[in-house]
């Protein structure tokens, strides 16, 4: 078992939205599973890992930067290990040895110490009370795609606007994570996909929207656009998938959670779990500038039977490793070792 501390004066209900993801489910909502594997102490002296118990950018919005510094300094003289938790689309991960959880970041600038951590989402299958089915292997690729895609000038402006504000935010020290260049995930999406869209050796199922969600607001709208989302991952074997924002895709986790096959546009980005799962079996990753033939060179390859077991392998992967559940069992037994 390992022995975690935190600071359970920050472990309100208040801070649920901010609180690191794996002392949601060991202090809010137990989980069985994982309190077999963790055990939350009230002393600092009796743990094997000081957990920093809220996303870090609540300590900086907060002016509380220093109580941050404290908690970890403190932690480091005795010789314990450090997790903290950095959400949201940009992350930050500090220099100093302590470990890093976070969903984005650029892997050629991410230090050993950084953890990525999977969009924790729930099956997508119980929102569609079905069941999975691997799709058998056509002549040709097939690729689905629904969502946030434009070629809109103004969209480019409205964009860059938002990374101007963001950014000032950053140099005047209201807010504190890494610096990302800009990057225009609307209009590179719909570049790419026109790609896709206009080679007659691929089928393509795409719907482009001009606003996140189809601009849903109220709760049936929201739940329509949903449903016609997960419908088309569910029926094409392979899903477009590139970063928004943040430089990892929620929708690559919802093709694996659903048995599909991601195909993902490399933007630097690091995968969870790297050291332990061979990615390559389990998605495509596409240079910017050879997006017709990888897809269409795996697809050549591919043999009936290996195209419907990577499916099956992918559903499983999902729920072996990515799941909320998964991931920190996964993450147990790489940290006993480390504390042995």
């Amino acid at each position: 078992m390992l022995k975690l501390y935190t600071d359970q004066k920050y472990l309100t209900a208040e801070n649920r939205r901010v609180i690191f993801p794996l002392l949601f489910d060991l202090w809010y909502s137990p989980n069985a599973n994982l309190l077999e594997k963790y055990q939350i102490v009230s002393a600092i002296a009796d743990c094997d890992i000081a957990v920093v118990p809220v996303d870090i950018a609540h300590f900086n919005t907060n002016n509380k930067q220093q109580e941050l510094d404290g908690f970890i300094s403190k932690a480091l003289g005795l010789g314990k290990k450090v997790w903290l938790y950095s959400g949201g689309d940009y992350g930050k991960s500090i220099n100093s040895p302590v470990y890093t959880f976070r969903m984005s970041g650029f892997d050629s600038k991410l230090n050993a110490y950084t953890f990525i951590m999977p969009a924790f989402i729930t099956d997508p299958y119980v929102k569609l009370s079905k069941n999975f089915r691997s799709i058998a292997k056509e002549e040709q690729p097939q690729v689905g795609f629904v969502g946030h895609a434009s070629n809109s000038g103004l969209k480019m402006i409205k964009e860059f606007l938002v990374f101007l504000r963001y950014n000032y935010k950053r140099w005047t020290k209201k807010t504190d994570t890494d610096y990302q260049p800009f990057f225009s995930s609307t209009i590179k999406r719909y570049q790419f996909l026109s790609l896709l869209e206009k080679n007659p050796a691929i089928k393509t199922n795409f719907v482009f929207r001009n606003k996140y969600r189809a601009g849903a607001k109220t709760i049936e709208q929201k739940n329509k656009t949903t449903i016609e989302f997960l419908e088309n991952i569910e029926s094409n074997p392979y899903t477009f998938c590139m970063r928004g924002v943040g430089n990892f895709s929620v929708r690559f986790y919802e093709t694996l959670a659903m048995g599909r096959i991601p195909f993902v546009i490399d933007t630097d980005f690091r995968l969870p779990l790297s050291e332990n799962v061979n990615w390559e079996k389990h998605c495509i990753i596409a240079k910017e500038h050879e997006i017709i033939e990888t897809l269409v060179n795996f697809h050549q390859k591919i043999s009936p039977e290996y195209f419907e077991l990577m499916q099956m392998n992918n559903r499983k992967l999902w729920s072996s490793h990515l799941e909320r559940e998964a991931y920190f069992l996964n993450i147990y037994s790489v940290f006993k070792s480390k504390t042995q």
